[in-house]
């Protein structure tokens, strides 16, 4: 299935999401590390960065990609033409009606581009036509670039928890927007 957001005037000219499948877990990881290794230098462990991180997404991702398949959400990949320029990966709504966004990522050279927005929009249909009230996401308490992406784009801070990444002490923040009903 491709979900083309072009039409929509919100997303940016070229810009095309699609669903994942399992044989794009090996990009997937490599997206999500190649984000990491960028965003989050000096927030995590360099060995977890530079030495860890690949290879633990390519542990994770073939066996998430099977399980959103099997109806536990989805992943969308971002691409202008046919480089790929980013990923999003929503749960399917929990028992409050609220999908979780378990990862959002733009490669570093496509931040600002509007990628990460039209994936957000795309979230907020998917989680609609899923019935779906409100979106929530967690992001690293130093991650200053991430949490003004987020707040100018509505999400409001809703909870703070201390968490584990990378073998590091993190603060991770929990961010919510309600989604307009109808």
């Amino acid at each position: 299935m491709a979900i083309d957001p072009v039409s929509d005037s919100s997303a940016p000219p070229g810009l095309r999401l699609r669903s994942a499948t399992v044989a794009d877990a090996a990009l997937v990881a490599q997206m999500h590390t190649r984000s990491r290794v960028s965003t989050y230098r000096g927030m995590l462990a360099d060995r977890y960065l530079d030495h860890e991180a690949l290879a633990e997404g390519l542990a994770l991702w073939p066996t998430k990609l099977r399980e959103l398949k099997a109806g536990a959400g989805e992943l969308l990949i971002a691409e202008r033409g046919q480089t790929a320029v980013g990923f999003v990966c929503m749960l399917a709504p929990d028992e409050d009606r609220s999908v979780y966004i378990d990862n959002l990522h733009a490669l570093p050279e496509h931040k600002g581009s509007g990628a990460g927005t039209a994936m957000l929009d795309e979230v907020r249909r998917w989680a609609a036509a899923r019935g779906a009230v409100q979106l929530h996401l967690l992001v690293l308490e130093a991650n200053v670039a991430a949490i003004g992406f987020y707040e100018a784009c509505g999400w409001r801070l809703s909870g703070k928890k201390n968490d584990r990444m990378g073998g590091s002490d993190i603060v991770a923040l929990v961010y919510s927007l309600r989604l307009d009903p109808g």
